[in-house]
């Protein structure tokens, strides 16, 4: 009875080689804590700070833990320990910037927030209004009219940008077979890529200057601008979708008597939808703050200006940079720097909107499969 065990047809010998040589559940855990009390302390010695502090336990870790863990397991699981530690560093490294990005917006522009911010305009607004202002909620004007523009020279921005992107895209995949022209293209679109924003807006501003004047700014041209940033992301995203689209999809198709350009609409595009409306929400949220190309294409206005193709416009990234850069009141900046935030929550929210519309888009179009 003595020697009896769970499993019969393992010895007690061999079942404690098994289960020898293997760390506690305890081990990572108390070595953390560990960690946190002596990067505190260390922390303390030089000058406390929560960031020296979370440095110091940070290292302290990525040392301890995979020199107990091979101390225990070998010299192979402590280096296994070590790149499993440095993944998880790595992966808090990405996203705490992006938590305090949205902790500071949300902690500075949820209080500017208000009805006046979202339904009225700057025009009329001086610093004789900013300097009355005495809590967050008496600030008087807003980013209504940067919002119109924001959404007006984006909506027609996309509407020139897709089709190309996307007509682009499928005569690279389907159509080009390798020939000069799609690799011209090719070579094109990667130059595109690289190119700095305020050089597609001086483009826009030289191109139709010389078809209206030099002084030509309006929504329009400020769309312009914005088309040439985002055609190569639209092109390089939907490319990469379309090449994942498995081969026997088309030659099923093809098989059954369907024509190419038919199955390119009914199979191709349907598979990859849903990755092609990723890329070009990537695309809009790549151009929707922009502010180098805006400046010299749409000009600055403090009225709402309904008219795309008329007159100059405002949208959220140029009324950020007035609202920091030119305070209506430079006596009391405190006015303008809260629409400045409120302003960036906004272009997050629009941002975070826009997202939400392309996973319905590509839910609604994603082909239907047997379990849906």
């Amino acid at each position: 009875m003595s020697t009896s065990t769970t499993n019969p047809g393992l010895s007690p010998v061999r079942q404690s080689k098994l289960t020898r040589g293997q760390r506690p559940k305890w081990l990572i855990p108390v070595v953390g804590l560990v960690a946190v009390v002596a990067g505190a302390a260390l922390a303390a010695l030089i000058g406390f700070s929560v960031a020296l502090w979370a440095l110091f336990a940070a290292v302290i870790f990525l040392i301890a833990g995979p020199v107990a863990v091979g101390l225990i397991e070998g010299s192979r699981a402590g280096a296994d320990s070590l790149m499993t530690f440095l993944v998880y560093a790595a992966f808090l490294l990405a996203v705490i910037p992006l938590i305090s990005v949205i902790w500071t917006v949300l902690a500075n522009g949820v209080p500017g927030l208000t009805s006046n911010m979202l339904l009225t305009s700057m025009n009329g607004i001086t610093g004789f209004q900013d300097n009355k202002a005495d809590a967050p909620g008496d600030v008087m004007g807003g980013a209504y009219h940067a919002i119109v523009g924001t959404v007006s020279i984006t909506f027609w921005a996309t509407l020139m940008s897709v089709p190309v992107g996307l007509l682009t895209a499928i005569y690279l995949v389907e159509y080009s077979q390798g020939g000069w022209l799609g690799k011209a293209i090719t070579f094109f679109v990667d130059v595109m890529t690289g190119i700095p924003s305020i050089v597609a807006g001086l483009f826009a501003a030289a191109l139709f200057g010389m078809i209206f004047g030099p002084s030509t700014r309006t929504g329009f041209v400020a769309a312009v601008a914005l088309t040439v940033l985002m055609i190569p992301t639209v092109v390089k995203n939907t490319e990469e979708m379309l090449r994942i689209v498995p081969n026997e999809l088309r030659e099923a198709s093809y098989a059954l008597g369907v024509r190419k350009w038919r199955t390119i609409i009914k199979v191709v595009i349907p598979t990859a939808i849903s990755g092609i409306a990723s890329g070009v929400t990537l695309a809009i949220a790549r151009v929707i703050g922009e502010t180098a190309p805006l400046l010299v294409t749409a000009g600055f206005a403090t009225a709402i200006n309904w008219n795309t193709f008329s007159g100059w416009m405002t949208t959220l990234p140029t009324f950020i940079f007035y609202q920091i850069m030119n305070p209506t009141s430079p006596t009391n900046p405190d006015a303008s720097l809260q629409r400045a935030w409120a302003a960036a929550l906004i272009l997050i929210i629009i941002v975070m909107l826009l997202n939400l519309v392309a996973r319905l888009v590509a839910k609604a179009f994603a082909p239907k499969t047997a379990g849906r």
